[in-house]
């Protein structure tokens, strides 16, 4: 009697060792306790020592790595046909280097964002409207710093906290915040692309980096 072996890999994974095993690149169901257990320990594939990139891998190879050895297991593949595996060096993280990056990162946001919108204020003339109507209201002349550059100041900062659904660490809302759903669009372009270009060239197996 056959044994059903559910396989489900996703999009990308990520490893830190060139010998990958079926359970750190897939979730792995079936009602055979002992053909999970020699499965999640399967070793399925070998990427280049030291070559850290992205590899891609087709479900197509992974399928007939796990039958070499046992006829009577029947596998079902969830998920992408072809995938990306991410081979990291796990010698390569630096908590000095990560703090940097956020740092740039942020400021470049900060003054990039500021710039913005001293550029948008200065092209739609914002301060000689403000003067405009609050010398129609009040009968007076604006010094520049009123009620309305105070309320649209304030109501720039909240819009722009309610915008991205942060403040500090905590999430205004379970959503995700629009910075996390453009990387989510950016990563999945990534990997297409890497996908796509591997199929051109037609090496859809672990030997193939991009």
């Amino acid at each position: 009697m056959s044994k059903i072996l559910y396989v489900q890999t996703d999009r990308n994974m990520k490893v830190d060792k060139e010998q990958i095993i079926l359970g750190d690149i897939a979730k792995l169901s079936c009602s055979n306790t002992r053909i999970l257990e020699r499965y999640q320990i399967r070793k399925v594939a070998d990427l280049p020592k030291g070559k850290y990139g992205r590899y891609v891998l087709s479900a197509t190879d992974l399928i007939r790595e796990i039958e070499k050895e046992e006829e009577d297991v029947e596998v079902t593949h969830i998920g992408e046909p072809t995938f990306v595996i991410t081979y990291e060096d796990p010698n390569a993280k630096n908590t000095l280097v990560s703090w940097i990056k956020t740092i740039l990162v942020s400021m470049l946001t900060f003054f990039g964002t500021a710039f913005s919108i001293m550029t948008f204020n200065t092209d739609v003339s914002v301060s000689r409207l403000f003067n405009n109507i609050y010398q129609m209201f009040t009968g007076r002349i604006s010094d520049g710093f009123t009620v309305l550059e105070v309320t649209y100041s304030l109501g720039i900062a909240i819009g722009v906290i309610f915008y991205f659904n942060h403040f500090g660490r905590r999430k205004i809302t379970q959503d995700p915040t629009p910075m996390e759903v453009q990387m989510r669009l950016y990563e999945d372009d990534v990997d297409t692309t890497i996908i796509e270009k591997s199929e051109r060239e037609g090496k859809e197996s672990c030997g193939s980096k991009s």
